[in-house]
């Protein structure tokens, strides 16, 4: 059966026991990750996941807590003698400059590289991102600081549908994002410009008639994480949970 592993849970700060917000789908065709930061194969590795297994990557936007760990997941690939393309997924604005950032490091210079496919997805919504076997993913645009965007799972087998959106300020293309969702996995980062606190977090629920809502990429030190709890339930009368690293998720 796939699942889905929280990989990290935290805000742009990580700390010892969570690393920044990312995530991965895995089942038997391969890995699909889900924002990089960080060093991916150390990440991998304690989530007791094959890094060799990764087949697409898709990155939300381009900040440097979702992204940073691009360049290295790259390399050691290709340290490791990969062959198999990779596939990745993103808004143009977010994939242009990943190329950008990879032109720094001259990669079109590094001998016998590996195939590397980019997909430029519209600023629609519901875009058939990719299929898999037992899942189709599906993106929107969101609101934040920089073109974003969110994500709706949906199984073949289970019927269970799980939404994500991260960075992102209420809006609209979030309540349709996770419209019926099982799970809507939703930041909690604060009620400030191209964010949202757990307690909008909990109404974006409420509209969606959501199951559950799981609460990512949230502050550390600045507050007890455990009130996001509490305040998300005061908008939302569903289960409400914070997400933890290494959490899986049956899919």
């Amino acid at each position: 059966m796939a699942k889905l592993v929280i990989l990290g849970s935290a805000g742009s700060v990580p700390d010892i026991e969570h690393d920044n917000t990312h995530m991965a789908i895995v089942e038997e065709e391969g890995v699909v990750l889900i924002d990089c930061p960080g060093t991916p194969i150390v990440r991998l590795a304690r989530a007791g996941i094959s890094f060799e297994g990764i087949t697409d990557l898709i990155i939300t936007h381009f900040h440097p807590d979702h992204v940073s760990g691009v360049p290295l997941l790259l390399m050691n690939m290709w340290q490791l003698g990969r062959k198999d393309p990779l596939r990745i997924y993103g808004l143009h604005h977010c994939l242009e400059r990943i190329e950008d950032m990879m032109g720094f490091y001259h990669w079109d210079n590094w001998p016998q590289f590996f195939p590397v496919a980019f997909h430029r997805l519209p600023e629609s919504e519901r875009v058939h991102l990719l299929e898999k076997e037992g899942f189709v993913i599906y993106s929107s645009p969101v609101r934040h600081l920089v073109p974003t965007i969110g994500l709706r799972i949906e199984t073949t087998q289970s019927g269970k549908t799980i939404a994500y959106s991260c960075d992102t300020e209420p809006c609209p293309s979030v309540v349709r994002l996770a419209a019926g969702a099982d799970i809507l996995i939703h930041e909690a980062t604060g009620a400030i410009v191209g964010h949202s606190s757990a307690s909008q977090a909990g109404a974006i629920a409420r509209e969606a008639d959501v199951d559950r809502l799981l609460l990512i990429h949230y502050h550390l030190g600045k507050q007890q994480p455990i009130n996001l709890v509490a305040q998300a339930q005061e908008t939302f009368s569903g289960e409400v949970e914070l997400a933890q690293d290494l959490m899986e998720i049956d899919l």
